[in-house]
């Protein structure tokens, strides 16, 4: 469901244009990750992280990069793609629950 409602979005006029700007405007995300980092530093917040182990755009070295700044991260990495919320709802809802009750 979650991939035809997102395709259903990306279909309306216009859409293509506003994807194309956000991938554009991503270097100004970069641009901030040594801010993200020195806070991650400083802050130690706690951080869950699950990521789709074969997720050809967020790829596991991403996930794995919070470890570097924050060494209690949970970082978990599930057998599945981009859509991990599609595929695995009640782990990922399980771990977040867990992760905010502690």
């Amino acid at each position: 469901d979650g991939y035809s409602l997102d395709n259903h979005y990306l279909a309306r006029p216009g859409a293509d244009e506003i994807q194309l700007d956000l991938f554009l405007d991503y270097q100004n995300n970069i641009a901030l990750y040594p801010t993200f980092q020195e806070y991650f530093r400083t802050s130690t917040p706690p951080l869950l992280a699950i990521w789709g182990s074969n997720d050809p755009f967020f790829l596991p070295a991403g996930a794995e990069t919070f470890r570097r700044d924050i060494p209690h991260a949970d970082i978990r990495l599930l057998d599945t793609g981009h859509f991990a919320l599609e595929t695995h709802p009640e782990e990922i809802a399980t771990a977040i629950r867990a992760f905010l009750t502690t």
